[in-house]
């Protein structure tokens, strides 16, 4: 399905915004390193610009290829730029270089946060006529998270500064610990970008790796209508439940839904829905392309 005219908050343009921003990042950010590690001699000095142009070319790559696992890459790499860029300030002589690269260094990181980068990025390695809206992470999980990725990013920006002053157990074993959490974390980040709720010509579908135990589908002919959710809906909950404003799905005929495993439950609690509410992070675009979809509004 393709997109509504352009505008200022189109998708497609914050991803070329976010190519630019990580472009002109990685030279100002690449001469900040190299001017914080100044006087360091031998392989010490190498490790942050090996680091840090190691990272610049892997979220190249996410942006280039995009999908779903580009925005976990430039989801994780891209905050972790900011306090890069402030050690790098701190260490360095040049005040200019230093702002330059924290300032650059907000801005792609909040480009990459944005609801439209995301939109863009899961639509890349859309099939056919679907069209993907990203769902907002459940409120109770964004503590948690934002924990996991805080440790994640303090162990390899510790293991990199630890490596450059030549403190080589403290930096290795920093650099095993981040290895660790990489391979236990990814795939967990990687959930949350592949949540969507989907539009396809046969209807509309929830594709939510964590509030759902398999893929929920409803049938074009079987929607009734679709609005913003009312306070008091007794719509099931699938947001999880997220802040802000959710879209309720209601349906003519029932449909089953299967929630996560869980201890109790090995095979997932299944439930029969008239309606049910989901998340978009823009709901009143995913509105707007099911009214373009002709889809039945509330």
């Amino acid at each position: 399905m393709p997109e509504r005219p352009t505008n200022l908050f189109a998708p497609s343009l914050f991803l070329w915004l976010l190519r630019i921003l990580w472009v002109a990042l990685a030279v100002v950010m690449g001469f900040a390193v190299s001017e914080a590690v100044t006087g360091v001699d031998g392989a010490a000095g190498a490790i942050p610009a090996t680091v840090w142009w190691l990272a610049v070319a892997v979220s190249v790559v996410a942006l280039v290829v995009q999908g779903p696992i580009g925005l976990t890459v430039v989801r994780l790499a891209s905050p972790a730029t900011v306090p890069a860029a402030i050690i790098a300030w701190v260490a360095g002589d040049s005040a200019v270089l230093g702002v330059s690269a924290t300032v650059l260094a907000v801005v792609t990181a909040f480009v990459a946060l944005s609801a439209e980068a995301g939109d863009a990025l899961v639509q890349a390695d859309a099939y056919g006529h679907e069209r993907r809206f990203p769902l907002r992470m459940p409120a109770a999980l964004v503590p948690p998270v934002a924990l996991a990725w805080v440790v994640w990013c303090a162990t390899l920006i510790g293991s990199v500064v630890a490596l450059a002053h030549a403190a080589w157990i403290v930096g290795t074993g920093l650099g095993v610990v981040f290895a660790l959490l990489t391979w236990f974390l990814l795939g967990r980040f990687h959930r949350f970008s592949r949540r969507w709720l989907v539009l396809v010509p046969a209807g509309v579908v929830v594709h939510d790796p964590v509030m759902l135990g398999e893929t929920l589908m409803v049938q074009r002919t079987n929607v009734a209508h679709v609005e913003l959710a009312l306070a008091g809906t007794e719509a099931a909950d699938l947001t999880g439940p997220a802040g802000g404003m959710a879209l309720d799905i209601a349906v003519r005929e029932m449909v089953l839904v299967v929630l996560p495993t869980t201890e109790t439950d090995p095979k997932g609690r299944a439930i029969h829905v008239q309606s049910f509410l989901v998340a978009p992070s823009r709901p009143g675009r995913a509105l707007q392309a099911m009214a373009d979809a002709r889809l039945p509004l509330g």
